[in-house]
């Protein structure tokens, strides 16, 4: 009788673990949430039901529930990153790429810096003249706008540019809005250019290799003018910023690595960068902090939120993201976006500065709709606040997907494959839960 042959080998077994040991691990690992930063994900599972699971729709969201909640889906991020970054200089973060030394940019605020998202003559003059009539009609009620113009990553540290980018300068929309501006009579505070003044004597770095908007110093600094600056504008007195002592560092803190978190990678960098961090003080005067400044802005207020200064320095005054969402909310544990509120009744009678403070990135689409929408209100109430009506049910449903993680998710993915701005994508989406499209 012929010996049975032995099938279990050590190498099958050992083939077998391997296959297995992510569906072990995962039975394992009691949290399987990835701590990735800047992924969308849902924690909600998909819900069963018979029209879910007949439409295909709870198998797909299963599917991306399970791609998201992988036990080993951080690990396998993180090396993957460090993987494209270690062996090709490349960055897996949307939108984000790097140049010389390290230093991390938004493709697109490279872009502003050579005049590559310019956006024409005409139309910035259009909405500048359009400032102008806003600006005289606030001012009828003892308010003062002022549009402040925020350097960006792309030109300050045009030096580790990669060459590639680099052409001749025709136009940019910042030095069209700055002479738009001045042509119009418009109020503004140009600290892109003042930043460039500080350059070559600046004691600190004001903008950090790792981060995306200027650094914690550049902050400070930036502040201090605003407020000397919204002094002079408004006739006014504010409570005074200071500091006595500064750390100095070579690790980055607050929002100084903000790209770098979001490379994800398994071993971070040397950051190899002095940054400056002042022990931030603010004059405690109460009959001068009673000067409210509602900022319309983008992320780089976030920064000055952070510190203290709309408590501090604005009476209280509020942070309108994006001319989207309320920080803080006035509404306790509600998130509040800004076409909730009665826009007239914010910039007349709640507020004695209306800042409009933009990077050059984001000049493209500068205050965002704010300045046409308030120009509307001013000239044709009437279709204003027909136009305000007719939208609320969209705005509803927009602010339903940016509030839920899965809708988010799919708005972000469709913002993707078309190669369109997020919100655009959002808006589409909002338009069809209503029914429209």
């Amino acid at each position: 009788m012929a010996a049975k042959s032995k099938i279990y080998t050590k190498e099958i077994i050992i083939a077998f673990i391997a296959l297995s040991f992510p569906m072990l691990y995962a039975f394992v690992k009691k949290d399987n949430k990835p701590n990735l930063t800047g992924i969308v994900i849902s924690d909600k599972k998909p819900e069963m039901n018979k029209e879910n699971w007949l439409s295909g729709v709870y198998q797909t969201e299963m599917d991306d529930y399970n791609n998201d909640h992988w036990s080993l889906k951080e690990i396998s991020v993180r090396l993957n990153n460090q993987f494209y970054y270690k062996a090709f200089n490349q960055i897996r973060v949307n939108g984000f790429v790097i140049g010389k030394d390290d230093y991390v940019y938004s493709e697109s605020y490279i872009f502003s810096a050579f005049g590559d998202d310019f956006i024409g003559e005409e139309r910035i003059k259009t909405q500048m003249q359009k400032a102008k009539v806003v600006q005289d009609s606030l001012k009828r009620h003892g308010v003062d706008l002022l549009l402040v113009f925020a350097p960006g990553k792309g030109e300050y540290c045009i030096e580790q540019v990669e060459d590639k980018y680099k052409h001749p300068i025709k136009n940019t929309n910042h030095a069209e809005f700055v002479k738009q501006c001045k042509s119009n009579g418009v109020n503004h505070l140009d600290l892109y250019t003042y930043f460039n003044l500080l350059k070559p004597n600046t004691k600190y770095p004001l903008f950090p290799k790792f981060g995306h908007h200027w650094s914690y110093y550049g902050e400070v600094l930036a502040v201090d003018t605003i407020i000397r600056h919204i002094e002079v504008l408004h006739n006014t007195q504010m409570p005074e910023i200071f500091w006595e002592k500064t750390d100095v560092v070579d690790t980055a803190r607050s929002r100084d690595a903000d790209v770098l978190k979001s490379m994800n990678l398994y071993t971070n960098p040397d950051q190899n960068m002095q940054l400056a961090y002042p022990e931030l003080l603010f004059e405690n005067d109460s009959l001068k902090n009673r000067t409210r400044v509602l900022t319309i802005s983008d992320s780089y207020w976030y920064g000055p939120v952070y510190m203290g200064v709309p408590t501090q320095c604005f009476a209280g005054g509020q942070f309108w993201y994006y001319f989207n969402k309320v920080i803080p909310s006035p509404i306790p544990g509600e998130k509040v976006e800004v076409w909730e509120l009665n826009l007239k009744e914010e910039i007349e009678k709640k507020n004695n500065v209306v800042m409009l403070l933009y990077s050059d990135g984001n000049l493209g689409a500068f205050g965002n709709t704010f300045i046409q929408d308030a120009y509307e209100m001013y000239t044709s109430p009437a279709t204003y606040w027909a136009r305000v009506e007719k939208n609320k049910t969209i705005q509803t449903y927009a602010k339903q997907i940016r509030n839920q993680p899965g809708l988010l998710k799919k708005a972000t993915q469709k913002s993707s494959e078309l190669q369109i701005p997020l919100d655009s994508a959002i808006k589409l989406d909002a338009m069809k839960m209503a029914g429209m499209k």
